[in-house]
């Protein structure tokens, strides 16, 4: 199993970080969110207001357990929530990318289309809630890690090397 799953909180990086990966390596690339929104079609937020979080999270073991039977060599970037699915490991190697939630706060309202990166992510529609929810998951991110990769002031391309690099001396 060669595949490297990205996770970390909504809005730091992982999709950009996944293509940047797909560009300098023979690996292909994921994303469990668009997974579920083709099968599902329907987008997340839709999914999260007709059928709640409890539905959308039963939703991520499902391609959990599709990506663990039928995909290799590939960078599966994950939703904020993906981390607790049972038996990740078994999916790949586990990346952190990990920043300050204020990081990750101005990164996404500096970002050309910060309206709407906002409206794609329900949880994060209540700052202090999101805040709070960082603080919750934080720990538990950094408890089912293979590999915690800091990203806050680092280019994209940087990120994407150190990623290739520790999971190859893993």
């Amino acid at each position: 199993m060669k595949n490297i799953v990205l996770i970390g909180f909504m809005g730091v990086g992982k999709g950009s970080v996944a293509r940047e990966i797909v560009k300098v390596s023979k690996m292909v690339a994921l994303d469990t969110d668009d997974i579920i929104e083709s099968m599902e079609n329907r987008r997340i937020k839709k999914i999260f207001a007709e059928e709640g979080e409890p539905y959308f999270r039963a939703l991520e073991r499902k391609v959990a357990r599709w990506l663990k039977k039928n995909v290799d060599n590939t960078l599966i970037s994950t939703g904020g929530g993906f981390y607790k699915v049972p038996n990740l490991k078994k999916v790949g190697t586990i990346v952190l990318l990990n920043a300050p939630f204020d990081v990750i706060y101005r990164r996404i309202l500096e970002h050309p289309n910060a309206e709407k990166k906002l409206k794609k992510r329900p949880l994060f529609q209540d700052i202090e809630k999101a805040r709070a929810l960082y603080e919750e998951r934080l720990p538990l991110y950094l408890k089912v890690a293979d590999i915690v990769i800091d990203v806050e002031n680092k280019e994209i391309p940087k990120i994407a090397k150190e990623i290739l690099k520790k999971v190859k001396l893993k």
